[in-house]
C-alpha cells in the first residue's frame, strides 16, 4: 500500500479579506476532491488571508497511480489563475516503510 500527499503554499490574487479568501479556497478544495478523489483540505496558514496551505492525500495499491495523482493534482494548483503557487512538497510512503 503506498500513501502519498502533496502539500502547497499558495499566494492569492486580489484578495482583501477573509471571506473573499474562503471563497476562493473552498471550491478549489472541492474540485481536489471531486476531480481527483483524494483527501484535501486548507492545512495552514488560515489567518492570513492572501496566503494558504492547501493538502491533498490518497493511499493506493500501485506507486505508478499514486504519482500520477498526485503530479496531476499538482498541475491542476498550478494552473489555476486566481492563485499563485509559490511551492509544492510531495512526499510518497510504502506500508512497510
Amino acid at each position: 500500500m503506498w500513501i502519498g500527499w502533496i502539500e502547497f503554499d499558495v499566494l492569492l490574487g486580489d484578495v482583501h479579506s477573509l471571506k473573499e479568501k474562503r471563497s476562493i479556497v473552498r471550491p478549489l478544495v472541492a474540485e481536489l476532491k471531486r476531480r481527483f478523489d483524494v483527501s484535501a483540505a486548507e492545512t495552514g496558514l488560515q489567518d492570513q488571508y492572501r496566503r494558504t496551505m492547501i493538502g491533498a492525500a490518497l493511499v493506493a495499491t500501485d506507486h505508478t497511480h499514486l504519482r500520477e495523482v498526485l503530479d496531476a493534482v499538482e498541475r491542476f494548483v498550478a494552473a489555476r489563475p486566481e492563485l499563485e503557487l509559490l511551492s509544492a512538497r510531495q512526499r510518497e510512503l510504502h506500508s512497510e516503510d
